[in-house]
């Protein structure tokens, strides 16, 4: 009854010698009947070894399996908890009854069971130091006096006691969004406050809000940071001008997506001569408008990145600035931070360079417009456009040749109607009007990654951002071996990291229009490491470059705007920049850029479960995509919808998981589901609360 509570008093004083008087003293005991159990209760934990009895009566902490502070690690696939030390030591099981309100991610103060011979070290929260979410997403249910908040049981094991004064304008069975207030030891469930009401269940705003909420990303922007931007003149001062490289005669134009409203690069080039060409990669001039410390500023740092949903762009500056100022809109005069490269025919740079300038964009081509240039050679700049795209195969050729790995998944995208209802499915494949943009952009990165980062005779390189990819793991790699080879694929593992390139590349053309294709690209960017924002230059094994960093896109990523700034301030001669500072904001860019890909995903995975809504019932062809313990994932052929056969529905036998080959195995008749195979499915559900597509075998 008191375990926790007395735990708790003795790891807030680990030193202090305290008696059975001084214990119930703090914890407020004085009936006779508490008074024995404290007394059992300290008995029990003197005898586990917990705290010590120093001397008749009188106990402390014991040093010996003494507090550890950490980062909780709620490891959904295994279903196990663990601490994460602060101190790099061995994570430290903690048991579902021990957690003590503690949550994924949070910080919290653990103590240490004894160990026990041949088991891993356990703990038990005693304290929580900080939360890692205190806002939730959940379905408010309003009874006459009070009411409950129903999170998703995975996020949140108990749902949120909300006191009726604070449900505010909330209605019954409505999407809310929750901020817990209170979560002692002794409460059964957390005490909330509904904070904002986002709306309808099923209702597509607010499902798409609920979504950006549940991964703790805003769904508005500040009226306040918007005012300020809306009184930043559209004006680009003569003075302004005069300071920079005027290029706005050079043939100049934007190449983008259909429905893209911002505009952050464009080219430009001009004919030298015969043999050499002026190529201009212009990028809007955010830090131009927004400078270090303001509010718009402030508020960009918090987002660090657009957010990219299926229906919508959540943006990281004022719609002012990302659509208007800043985007390099055809036929206005526009302020950019330019590298201007001198290339020969063969797509070797001669020589560059970095400066701010005025551009005047001649035209905005979609990708399918400058498609169709390259494919019929006719239309509008076609000439420049097919200039463009045979230096840019130039390019492309070489990078792969030294070892770049070419990773071109394939994109689900939806045909939506203005309700958000998804009516189609198509597949975003990337053509030579996507290589080209892609290949110019990547010249400029790497060339201003070098430029500051490599070391000048008798100086060290001055502290920068980059934008970095580390190699493989080998375990990781040599798992995915041994598992393509039941497709008949081999892969090498070993030897120098260009031959390893090169290995994979021939994979992935391998298997280029195979059933498989799909699921080998996935399992082979997991075997990759995590490219990532960081101050120390570890180069970029992807690509192949060994400088690299963003500096192209500023209008939607915060680490393209520190880019900017510190090369405007290395330009001019400007001190060292401070490291540890911008090693924080690059953790933190690296955070919120998996937290917008995970909400992304989320919201694909919302209108692929709205999509088959309506096809209860259906049988699909499909490819095993996950094995689990629980069940298997299946990815549909006709539209790579992803779905789920639980292992409950597999009653003709009781089956055995086996993570080593990603099966399982029927115990009684040695049936095999793997990953990989061929599989034939009936829709059963599909939970758009859950965002789950239930399955089962046709």
């Amino acid at each position: 009854m008191y375990k926790d509570a007395v735990i708790s008093v003795f790891a807030s004083n680990p030193n202090a010698l305290l008696n059975y008087k001084q214990v119930a003293y703090i914890l407020g005991v004085t009936r006779s009947d508490e008074k024995a159990a404290l007394l059992k209760v300290l008995s029990d934990l003197a005898n586990s070894g917990m705290i010590i009895e120093v001397s008749r009566g009188k106990f402390r902490l014991d040093t010996r399996t003494s507090s550890l502070t950490g980062v909780i690690d709620k490891q959904s696939v295994a279903k196990k908890t663990f601490l994460i030390p602060d101190d790099g030591g061995a994570p430290i099981f903690i048991a579902e009854r021990s957690l003590n309100t503690a949550m994924n991610r949070d910080r919290v103060r653990v103590h240490l069971y004894p160990m026990r011979k041949g088991k891993q070290q356990e703990g038990e929260v005693v304290e929580v130091i900080k939360r890692a979410q205190d806002t939730f997403v959940g379905v408010i249910e309003i009874f006459k006096n009070f009411a409950f908040v129903n999170v998703d049981k995975k996020v949140l094991p108990h749902d949120i006691f909300v006191a009726i004064e604070d449900v505010g304008k909330a209605k019954n069975n409505q999407k809310v969004l929750v901020k817990i207030t209170s979560w002692q030891k002794k409460d059964k469930n957390p005490i909330g406050k509904v904070i904002d009401v986002l709306g309808e269940v099923g209702e597509n705003n607010a499902e798409m809000h609920a979504i950006l909420a549940e991964f703790g990303l805003p769904y508005r922007y500040p009226k306040e940071v918007e005012d300020v931007a809306n009184r930043i003149s559209p004006v680009i001062d003569p003075t302004e001008i005069a300071k920079r490289i005027d290029m706005r005669d050079v043939t100049t134009f934007t190449i983008d997506p259909r429905d893209a409203k911002d505009f952050d690069d464009a080219l430009s080039i001009q004919k030298i001569s015969d043999n050499e060409f002026e190529i201009g990669v212009h990028i809007a001039d955010v830090t131009h408008y927004v400078h270090e410390g303001d509010v718009i500023d402030q508020e960009a740092e918090r987002r660090a990145t657009s957010v990219y949903l299926v229906d919508r762009t959540i943006p990281m500056l004022p719609e002012r600035l990302c659509n208007e100022l800043c985007s390099l809109r055809p036929n206005e005069d526009k302020l950019c931070f330019s590298v201007i490269f001198k290339m020969n025919a063969e797509a070797e740079v001669i020589g560059y360079k970095i400066a701010r300038t005025v551009i005047h964009s001649n035209r905005r081509f979609t990708y399918e417009e400058a498609q169709d240039r390259i494919e019929t050679s006719q239309g509008d700049y076609s000439e420049e456009i097919l200039q463009l795209n045979a230096l840019a195969k130039k390019m492309r050729a070489r990078r792969f040749a030294s070892g770049a790995i070419a990773f071109e998944r394939v994109e689900v995208r939806f045909n939506i109607d203005e309700s958000g209802k998804p009516l189609s499915v198509y597949f975003k494949e990337a053509k030579d009007s996507n290589n080209l943009i892609e290949e110019f952009m990547l010249l400029a990165n790497c060339t201003v990654a070098e430029f500051v980062g490599k070391s000048k005779k008798g100086t060290s390189p001055k502290t920068f951002v980059y934008r970095v990819h580390d190699q493989p793991n080998p375990d990781k790699l040599s798992n995915f071996s041994t598992f393509i080879k039941r497709f008949g694929y081999r892969l090498k593992t070993t030897g120098k990291s260009s031959d390893i390139s090169s290995a994979i590349n021939t994979l992935l053309d391998q298997v280029q229009g195979k059933k498989e294709q799909n699921l080998i690209e996935t399992l082979a960017i997991r075997s990759m490491a995590k490219a990532i924002y960081t101050t120390d230059n570890l180069g970029h094994y992807g690509l192949a470059f060994d400088y690299y960093t963003h500096f192209t896109s500023p209008i939607r990523r915060y680490p393209d705007m520190m880019v900017h700034r510190l090369l405007e301030s290395y330009l001019n001669n400007g001190k060292n920049a401070n490291k540890e500072l911008y090693e924080e904001r690059c953790e933190h860019s690296s955070e919120m850029e998996q937290l917008a890909a995970s909400a992304e995903r989320a919201s694909i995975k919302y209108k692929q479960v709205e999509f088959m809504s309506d096809k209860l019932g259906m049988v699909f062809d499909g490819i095993i995509s996950g094995v689990t313990e629980w069940g298997i994932y299946v990815e549909l052929n006709e539209n790579k919808c992803e779905g789920m056969i639980s292992v409950r529905d597999l009653d003709n036998d009781f089956y055995i998981f086996d993570d080593t080959n990603y099966c399982i195995i029927g115990r009684r008749t040695n049936r095999k589901f793997q990953l990989g195979d061929e599989i034939t499915v009936r829709v059963a559900k599909a939970n758009l609360a859950k965002k789950q597509l239930d399955f089962v075998l046709a």
